[in-house]
């Protein structure tokens, strides 16, 4: 076991028989600590503790590949190292120190590495604690220092005389935990704190209020900031305005009772300087925010944001933010959800995520790293608006990039100045319009596009249809001449072209200004003014308060068009058009009106009778039953997807309810299925086609060339469409998927820029 423990065997050959001895000696041990039903988990490079294998297999690979660095250098906290160091502890009668609880161990290991002090402090016999002074000196801890000796000093606390399983700080982080979990009242609390302090012994160290209980808690640096908010969405009342009491812009009071001083809307602000230096102060984290430059596999192969173009472009504008790997790329996520979990309700809140890309696959999507920075009030969405309560987090981001703030690194023992970057923005379809300033309505649509939407007006229907993808064809295409299968015109147009971000600040900044708040004139009315002005551009309604941050019109992306609702649009308009189901098909008598006024495919027109001939999609009765069977009846592994048979409604041939990731499935496994038999060739090879570009698109691991393959694959497929579907069918929604393989090359594999984490 001495082998085992002397990690000097990992820098030795492979080959050797002492590293042999080591990885044997290593494996047996966590056989007996750490196993799980006769496998543990391989600390290969290739594996990362992400794999559970038999243990032979994990020898084989550690003398084959070597165990990953990161790891290496961290606690073996999966193979049973932390129970080696416990049990030599309790065995060590050199130290003479008392044998500490666990509770308290794991509260002096947590504080420790939340406030950064794992490596910068030692305690004394009298039990309190100091700094080193070799490593602490000069560091510029003070505040942490501070508040860290509070917390210690709560956390060797004795609940009460001769309590034995919890501190004063260990408990009361639990009693907070339980009151979240289960949602109790701050008066519940109260009254439970009360009940506590009788039954406890004499001398209890608990907090007799949940007031006083919370002040310890903020001590950990979770708390938030409460700004208020006029209740028309027309500006904070922080900074020049912090001390009105009615808005300048609308006149409303901030307050909904003026006596009792109670805002009539406030936004929470959680500090996102302090977050982000939290995840330096963890050694273990601290370590992975350098995967992007240490651990990644740099072979030109797509598989993370940082083997991206538009990181790439980033960094070689800006060679000193680049120049030191610890500095933080983020996406920011928004979406409205209803807080109540009844979906009758309109009440509307706005939570402000943001990610951070610095970490592996394996950890920067999931909950625990995502930051939440603001979270805006209801019940009213902000809409346009939204820029007001994104105000304090953009003087931090500004903060971050210009200036930077002086950070701990637990890893290297060093103070180094942390600077941010924002890289892009994730949200479905109609945020992106209030997120990026861009009219998602209308002529003008496509922000992609821009002033050369395709866009024709379809009067019957009432709605805007976005055909015209001829033109993303190669020049010698023969769909260019073909008239009679489209729109009955030979196709001249080049594809749309690109914007920089100067162009866009450039479009935004010519001829108007924006007033935010609800009680400014409705937008016709504002449209009215603004077509006065000289230089009107139609497709923006304001300057975005991005284009305030210094590198934001030098990025390649700046807003992510959200996969998962394109996907789900579409999957919806393609089951609804096939079953014709009512409310949702795309094949309605109005829809064929509108070829009437277009003149186009006279054999689908309507009869004089008012019978409406099949198109070529048309299913009978017996073949929507076939379709409709294959999706109720087909049977997952647990946790792939829910189960579509109580979706599906054979008798009826109607499908109902589907959520985006059912929609998921539907589009890329079932659909191919499901469309064998029932449909004709020259319509099932296309929506095959559409599927398998969705399934494509979606991979972890790329190359660029796939996504510029793919990307002119569904400009062919969504020319095969229109000469299917009526004009219709080619919603907005329909059209953006021509521009998602575009965005997979410039960012990168689309599971890092969808909503699917941030809804969950």
């Amino acid at each position: 076991m001495d082998t085992y423990k002397n990690k000097d065997w990992l820098k030795k050959p492979r080959y050797c028989d002492e590293y042999r001895i080591a990885v044997s000696q290593f494996v047996d041990y966590a056989c007996e600590i750490a196993s799980l039903r006769g496998t543990l988990k391989c600390p290969c490079k290739r594996c990362g503790n992400r794999l559970f294998l038999k243990p032979e297999e994990v020898k084989t690979h550690l003398i084959c590949d070597g165990m990953d660095k990161n790891y290496a250098k961290s606690i073996w906290v999966f193979h049973g190292e932390e129970q080696l160091i416990a049990s030599e502890s309790e065995g060590d009668e050199a130290t003479g120190s008392d044998e500490l609880d666990d509770q308290n161990i794991d509260m002096h290991g947590m504080l420790c590495d939340a406030l950064g002090m794992s490596n910068m402090v030692n305690e004394t016999n009298s039990g309190s604690y100091e700094c080193f002074g070799t490593e602490g000196e000069g560091l510029g801890l003070d505040e942490e220092a501070e508040n860290f000796y509070r917390l210690m000093e709560k956390a060797n606390q004795e609940l009460y005389p001769g309590c034995k399983n919890f501190n004063k700080l260990s408990f009361i982080i639990r009693l907070y935990h339980t009151k979240c979990l289960n949602r109790w009242s701050d008066k519940s609390i109260d009254d439970l704190l009360t009940l506590l302090n009788e039954v406890l012994p004499e001398g209890a160290n608990l907090p007799k209020k949940f007031h006083q209980m919370k002040k310890i808690i903020d001590d950990l640096g979770l708390g938030y900031n409460k700004i208020h908010a006029c209740p028309n969405d027309c500006l904070l009342f922080w900074k020049e305005y912090g001390n009105d009491s009615t808005c300048k812009k609308c006149g409303a009071s901030r307050y909904k009772e003026e006596n009792r001083k109670i805002p009539a809307k406030v936004l929470r602000h959680f500090p996102l300087i302090l977050r982000l230096k939290r995840l330096y102060m963890s050694s273990k984290t601290a370590v992975s925010m350098r995967w992007h430059d240490e651990g990644r596999k740099k072979d030109g192969v797509l598989r993370h944001p940082a083997d991206s173009m538009a990181w790439h472009s980033l960094d070689k504008q800006y060679s000193n933010f680049a120049s030191d790997a610890r500095n933080i790329r983020l996406g920011l996520a928004s979406d409205g959800f209803n807080p109540f979990g009844t979906m009758s309700l309109s009440y509307s809140i706005w939570p402000v995520m943001l990610t951070v890309y610095n970490l592996p696959p394996w950890m920067c999507m999931k909950d625990s790293y995502m930051i939440m920075s603001l979270l805006i009030p209801g019940p009213k969405a902000p809409g346009n608006d939204i820029d007001i309560y994104l105000e304090p987090l953009i003087d931090e981001l500004k903060e971050l990039w210009e200036i930077g703030v002086d950070t701990y690194d637990s890893y290297a023992n060093e103070i180094f100045k942390l600077h941010v970057a924002l890289l892009w923005t994730i949200n479905d379809f109609p945020a992106y319009g209030n997120l990026s300033g861009w009219k998602t309505k209308g002529r003008f649509a496509c922000p992609h596009c821009n002033e050369d939407t395709s866009c024709l007006f379809l009067r019957n229907s009432r709605k805007c249809c976005y055909m015209g993808h001829r033109c993303f064809l190669d020049e010698n295409h023969y769909f260019h001449r073909n008239k009679s299968s489209f729109d009955g015109k030979v196709e001249h147009r080049q594809a749309p072209k690109l914007r920089s971000g100067s162009d866009i600040l450039n479009q935004m900044l010519q001829g108007f200004d924006f007033e935010f708040g609800k009680s400014q004139p409705k937008e016709r009315e504002k449209g009215k003014k603004r077509k006065q002005c000289k230089n009107y551009y139609t497709g923006w309604k304001q300057k975005i308060i991005f284009f305030s941050l210094p590198y934001w019109d030098k990025l390649l992306l700046r807003h992510n068009l959200d996969v998962m609702h394109i996907e789900k649009n579409i999957c919806d308009s393609v089951i609804g058009t096939l079953l014709n189901i009512e409310g949702k098909t795309k094949d309605s008598l109005k829809a064929r009106f509108d070829l009437v006024d277009l003149n186009l495919r006279p054999h689908l027109h309507p009869k004089n009778s008012g019978e409406i001939p099949a198109a070529c999609y048309t299913m009978s009765k017996k073949e929507k039953q076939v379709f409709c069977k294959v999706l109720s009846t087909i049977k997952f592994p647990d946790g792939y997807a829910s189960n579509l048979s109580r979706r599906v409604d054979v008798a009826s041939c109607k499908i109902h309810g589907l959520k985006s990731h059912d929609c998921h499935i539907i589009m890329q496994k079932l659909l191919p299925l499901a469309l064998r038999k029932t449909l004709p060739k020259e319509v099932s090879t296309v929506l095959i086609e559409l599927s398998n570009f969705f399934e494509t698109l979606c991979s972890k691991v790329a190359t660029v060339e796939d996504f510029e393959r793919l990307e002119y694959q569904i400009s062919v497929i969504l020319c095969h469409l229109e000469k299917v579907f009526l004009p219709a069918f080619f919603d907005i929604m329909v059209h953006l998927a021509i521009h998602l393989a575009y965005e997979a090359a410039i960012a990168g594999p689309v599971h890092y820029r969808w909503m699917y984490p941030i809804e969950r």
